[in-house]
């Protein structure tokens, strides 16, 4: 019978250290470019010149804030933005959630090769797409509107073969207790699939979020006036004047487009985690 050999103490606390310090790392690596981030964009023109650079302003200059503000119209930016990512991840999640469902529990006649079809479209990339999607807007006299932004990217292959991969986890008898009930496929989808599938759901709207909040190639194909462009666009636009203004404005402006996807990422962190969790569970 073979014995467990058992860790020396020494051993476990060195190998705790080790990760830690890992960690550590990581996180100054990924963190010291964001706090030079903040702290640039509260500082002086003199102060982001001097050399060997200086951590933090001994005045803070809120007005570099007031001033990237003036300097494009970030209000109608953020509208556009708001309204374009939430439209685009609503309809998403909602033709993602059909395609999954239909995949995951409708039998129909080919459904596993127009699946494997599906698949494929994931290997084609997006950029292939933008002359014919312009050609087709610019017939449809959608050019420089919220649907020519928002229409051409609402199918998502990706959310719906993760929706589908997950309520094919999903026990059949609940499908069949909901069809005995007399619930038809809608229902058993709002009802049953999706409240179950309520972590991985989030984690896929917060991908989808993010994605969409920082598009910048298509909306600056597709629009042509200064009140229909999104904050990356807009962003770029004061990056081009970034000689004329200076860095702690740029930084300023950067802020403006970054503080809406942390407020996001915090409010649905917990259902990140679930989703990960969840998926290391399943796998």
């Amino acid at each position: 019978m073979k014995t467990v050999k058992k860790m020396h103490p020494t051993s476990w606390y060195l190998g705790k250290a080790g990760s830690h310090l890992l960690l550590v790392i990581a996180s100054l690596v990924i963190g010291i470019p964001f706090f030079w981030m903040v702290t640039t964009s509260i500082k002086s023109p003199a102060e982001v010149a001097v050399f060997p650079p200086i951590w933090w302003p001994e005045t803070i200059r809120w007005d570099n804030f007031s001033t990237a503000w003036g300097l494009a119209p970030f209000g109608r930016f953020y509208i556009n933005s708001i309204i374009t990512a939430s439209t685009g991840v609503f309809l998403e999640v909602s033709i993602a959630a059909l395609s999954a469902y239909a995949f995951a529990r409708i039998k129909f006649k080919y459904r596993d090769i127009m699946f494997l079809v599906m698949l494929a479209a994931m290997m084609i990339p997006s950029q292939v797409a933008l002359i014919p999607n312009y050609v087709v807007l610019k017939h449809l006299k959608w050019i420089n509107t919220y649907q020519g932004i928002v229409i051409p990217h609402v199918s998502s292959v990706f959310g719906a073969f993760l929706l589908r991969q997950y309520f094919l986890s999903v026990p059949a008898s609940l499908y069949d207790a909901a069809e005995i009930d007399g619930m038809g496929h809608v229902k058993t989808l709002v009802y049953i699939a999706l409240p179950l599938a309520r972590p991985v759901l989030g984690t896929l709207v917060l991908y989808l979020f993010l994605a969409k909040w920082n598009s910048y190639l298509w909306p600056l194909i597709v629009t042509n006036t200064q009140n229909m462009r999104t904050l990356p666009v807009g962003l770029a636009m004061v990056r081009t004047a970034e000689y004329a203004i200076g860095p702690e404005h740029l930084m300023a402006a950067s802020l403006f487009v970054l503080v809406p996807p942390l407020i996001v990422y915090f409010l649905a962190q917990k259902q990140l985690i679930e989703g990960i969790a969840t998926g290391a569970v399943k796998g």
